[in-house]
């Protein structure tokens, strides 16, 4: 509590720069700033400005950086200060290993009570920030993919609080839950190798 996204994307951002790299988000299709922040009922895609975060509120930071001609995308929730039981459930929930995919996504949010937001997915990452294949994260019909070696994609699954239908805001990017559930979301850019899956965004220190 006590700060702003606005001032959360300013450090990110220099920190960025300070090692040599470029924030992927900045300027692409238009986006302003160098991360997202989704606070609260914001699924995704949260626009950083000068809101003050509270101490009940949660928070996703998406990082997408640039550096030696390859994109790497990652996310996190955190909690602001005190938070209710059902909003660090909502965090913890996403913290279970996921060793597959749509199968595995939503048993484990339907098992804690919560839903699956279907109309944002993971994406293929390299020397571009966006490529095939689409990677669902709910029960459908259409994710035929097979896992070869060497592709590389972001897992990225949001939990909804209440019902995952959404809106989104006039600045084009922002998506809120209808309902004013809140979110949380995590994500990691794997690639698939010889040996299996190498989770590339993991801290490994």
């Amino acid at each position: 509590a006590g700060t702003t996204t606005d001032e959360i994307d300013r450090k990110l951002h220099n920190l960025v720069i300070q090692h040599n790299a470029y924030p992927s988000p900045l300027n692409y299709m238009g986006f302003q700033k160098s991360i997202c922040t989704s606070i609260n009922n914001i699924q995704v895609h949260g626009v950083p400005d000068t809101r003050m975060l509270e101490s009940g509120d949660i928070i996703n930071i998406d990082i997408s950086v640039y550096v030696n001609g390859f994109h790497g995308d990652l996310s996190e929730t955190v909690c602001v200060g005190k938070v209710n039981d059902t909003g660090r459930k909502l965090r913890a929930t996403k913290r279970i290993y996921l060793s597959s995919i749509d199968s595995t996504v939503v048993p484990i949010a339907s098992e804690a009570g919560f839903t699956i937001s279907e109309n944002f997915v993971g994406h293929g990452i390299g020397r571009e920030f966006h490529t095939p294949p689409n990677v669902l994260h709910h029960k459908n019909r259409e994710s035929k993919m097979e896992m070869k070696v060497g592709m590389v994609f972001t897992i990225e699954p949001i939990l909804c609080e209440g019902s995952p239908e959404m809106s989104i805001l006039e600045d084009g990017w922002t998506a809120i839950s209808r309902d004013g559930g809140r979110s949380a979301q995590f994500e990691h850019t794997v690639a698939i190798t010889e040996n299996g899956v190498e989770v590339l965004t993991l801290n490994h220190k």
